[in-house]
């Protein structure tokens, strides 16, 4: 049952997946009506411009935490159902392992194998029935032949169609948002610089108009902070940090199985050699995540860091050319199509992350000011969670608490918000 008083003016802060989410379900609750609500998402530079866009979209029931994993990922298969997502934003169900490789030679910074070429093409033999027979030796199912058989050590599957799955993250991204849009959400550029509150409740909402000119004020009566790493900016007293995460997209030389593979990669030493080592004699282990995509695209990432604060919006993250030449360089020791592949994006973005207490992320309304909820610190598991999330805070915000699932562990008040 709704609310007696329901909301006049609803605030989203933050345009990536769970502010995103959160304005399509808030839109398309039972009891919105924009003839007497306003709903406006209120995003700095662009929607989908962090991580929202440049992450991996890999969805799983074994992700976390487990409290809501079930139910966003049965919502995104019932959004790519209602909305055609598998055309509109890459839905698919894939396989999912891990794989641990023994990396060969390669030029390093070229993508180029220290082996013989004929022309342009490169020898694909692990697709000969002695290659396959390596692979399958190795416990390698039979439609993953993208990766070189003498390099395998070990296979083990985490998952599969029926409970692992996968989506675009940009594509999907700014599809929640045009679909909320289409219900009458207000979408708005500009950077917060004050929730204002009147007692122990929320009033409204400062921004400054991405644009320029002079600061804006947007009455709400129901403030969502969906900022991710930008959390802190907007209410200094979020526990959440920012790591920042490079990542690339590849255009392999044909088209591969749709698998998503967490790799354990010893890099070939280089024993004086000048190419190929990364440190001397000593061999390295990586650990590069390689998701394939529909459309011929394949992205990976590497470790995070934090070396570089986090800027005032996404559209100043500073991307290291050499971190991401790294995730190319260690992904072509264990495959010819991605060394051979086209480079189509380098990029980096920042991941939300509560830096203390018992995880998170951060779901609920806020026992310091009533009528602001926090959706935040969902770690890389943001797009796995958008839809639950949204649809929690949508139930928040008409309802009046939670009904679609017991999220009690990531109550505010268990940071003290």
């Amino acid at each position: 049952m709704a609310i007696d008083s329901p909301p006049k003016n609803i605030v989203i802060i933050g345009g990536g997946i769970i502010g995103s989410t959160s304005a399509y379900f808030l839109s398309h609750h039972p009891a919105y009506d924009p003839a007497n609500t306003t709903i406006t998402l209120l995003e700095a530079s662009q929607i989908a411009g962090g991580a929202s866009g440049k992450a991996g979209g890999l969805l799983g029931l074994w992700a976390y935490p487990s409290c809501i994993v079930p139910l966003s990922f049965r919502l995104h298969k019932e959004l790519a159902d209602k909305h055609n997502g598998a055309e509109r934003w890459g839905y698919r169900g894939v396989h999912c392992g891990q794989i641990e490789m023994k990396g060969r030679p390669v030029d390093k910074g070229k993508g180029a194998p220290t082996t013989e070429r004929s022309g342009d093409s490169v020898s694909l033999q692990k697709r000969t029935k002695e290659a396959l027979g390596q692979l399958r030796a190795a416990g390698v199912p039979k439609d993953l032949d993208w990766v070189v058989p003498e390099g395998v050590r070990s296979y083990d599957a985490m998952g599969d169609p029926d409970d692992t799955a996968q989506v675009h993250p940009y594509q999907f991204t700014t599809s929640m948002a045009k679909l909320a849009e289409e219900k009458g959400v207000r979408v708005v550029y500009g950077s917060v610089t004050d929730i204002k509150t009147s007692g122990d409740n929320v009033e409204a909402v400062s921004y400054a108009p991405k644009d320029g000119g002079e600061t804006q004020t947007i009455p709400a009566d129901k403030v969502v902070i969906s900022a991710g790493p930008w959390t802190r900016n907007v209410f200094p007293k979020a526990p959440i940090s920012a790591t920042r995460a490079h990542s690339v997209v590849i255009k392999p030389t044909r088209p591969v199985s749709n698998y998503a593979l967490f790799t354990s990669i010893e890099l070939p030493s280089s024993n004086g050699s000048s190419k190929g080592g990364w440190r001397g004699a000593v061999s390295e282990t990586v650990a590069p995540e390689i998701y394939a995509r529909p459309g011929q695209e394949v992205y990976a990432c590497g470790d995070g860091d934090r070396l570089v604060p986090l800027p005032k919006t996404s559209d100043e993250v500073e991307v290291d050319e050499q971190r991401c030449q790294d995730v190319i360089d260690y992904v072509s020791t264990i495959s010819d199509e991605l060394q051979d592949g086209e480079i189509v994006a380098k990029q980096a973005c920042y991941l939300p992350n509560v830096s203390r207490g018992s995880g998170g992320p951060i779901i609920g309304e806020l026992s310091s000011i009533r009528g602001v909820v926090m959706a935040a610190g969902h770690t890389c598991w943001g797009i796995q969670n958008g839809p639950g999330t949204g649809k929690l805070v949508s139930e928040i915000v008409w309802d009046g608490k939670a009904k679609s699932a017991n999220i009690s562990s990531l109550s505010p008040a268990k940071w003290g918000l």
